[in-house]
């Protein structure tokens, strides 16, 4: 015996041109039918909550899949796939397809070669697909859109989701993130961390989805940027907090990057704040607020 709810969507033009649009969702447990086998056109992730199965690779080896884990069903790759028929599982998927499946695909957010990927906890992935669900209720005006924000969404919490994402990996990211601004190569980083620049390479790619420079940069500008949209430092000393003894250098690579120079950078975004920055990020569930003047 089987429970299966499910919902298919059309996305015109217009919103494929926003990267990603969702196709799909379901929501089904218990002794489902076999799937497949069968090659798709399009993305499906298909998020097992509870119970047990298998799935078939195209040379015919099995993998058992045990919850909490994701199944990447990817265009063009035969799969074939099923709970245990006798305790069955609990599943949520979503359908999607887009042009930004390719750059998600780099990132390593998708991985169509690891198409059973266990996950440590299921809970966010499967919040998402339940607000896909609940998006998709007749005469939503706005189903597209939602349903497509959400399957970015979907996208990152799957990736941290996934049981390989461990503590260590985030250390790791987390003291990069720390020293970042520090003038040291990535050499340097590898060294201060016992690791080859390999090593780094692969850790920084597997966690953060991009190189270790990229991963420093990115957070050496962000922090350029709050400097020069806060404080009236001179290009050059901005240049020496984040890192860079050449400001010219810095310069360059603040333009190619940014897209502009930091002079018309601080230009657009200047706010004077004496006694107002602040290094503390807002607790989302309690945002800070003007208080609301006395009546009189």
């Amino acid at each position: 015996m089987y429970h299966t709810w499910m919902r298919f969507f059309t996305p015109g033009p217009a919103h494929h041109r926003l990267g990603l649009v969702c196709l799909g969702v379901g929501l089904q447990y218990g002794a489902l039918p076999t799937v497949g086998p069968r090659t798709l056109d399009h993305h499906v992730a298909v998020v097992v909550n509870t119970g047990g199965g298998w799935y078939q690779t195209p040379d015919r080896r099995r993998t058992t899949v045990t919850a909490p884990a994701l199944l990447w069903l990817t265009p063009g790759i035969p799969h074939h796939y099923g709970p245990d028929p006798d305790t069955g599982w609990d599943e949520g998927f979503a359908v999607f397809t887009g042009p930004a499946t390719t750059t998600y695909t780099e990132l390593g957010y998708i991985q169509p070669d690891r198409p059973v990927v266990p996950l440590s906890d299921a809970t966010g992935p499967r919040a998402v697909i339940g607000r896909i669900a609940r998006a998709a209720r007749r005469g939503n005006p706005l189903l597209e859109v939602e349903t497509g924000a959400a399957v970015h969404e979907l996208l990152v919490a799957l990736r941290r989701a996934r049981a390989d994402v461990t503590p260590d990996g985030d250390l790791l990211l987390k003291a990069l993130a720390r020293d970042a601004c520090l003038p040291l190569s990535v050499a340097d980083h590898a060294a201060r961390h016992a690791m080859t620049p390999a090593e780094l390479r692969t850790a920084v790619r597997r966690g953060a989805g991009c190189s270790p420079k990229d991963y420093l940069l990115g957070i050496r500008l962000g922090r350029a940027k709050e400097l020069l949209a806060a404080t009236e430092l001179p290009v050059a000393a901005v240049a020496r907090r984040v890192g860079y003894d050449d400001p010219a250098y810095f310069s360059r690579l603040f333009t190619r990057r940014v897209g502009m120079p930091p002079v018309r950078f601080r230009a657009q975004q200047y706010r004077a704040v004496p006694g107002g920055w602040s290094n503390r990020i807002p607790d989302p569930d309690d945002p800070p607020m003007i208080e609301p003047s006395p009546a009189t």
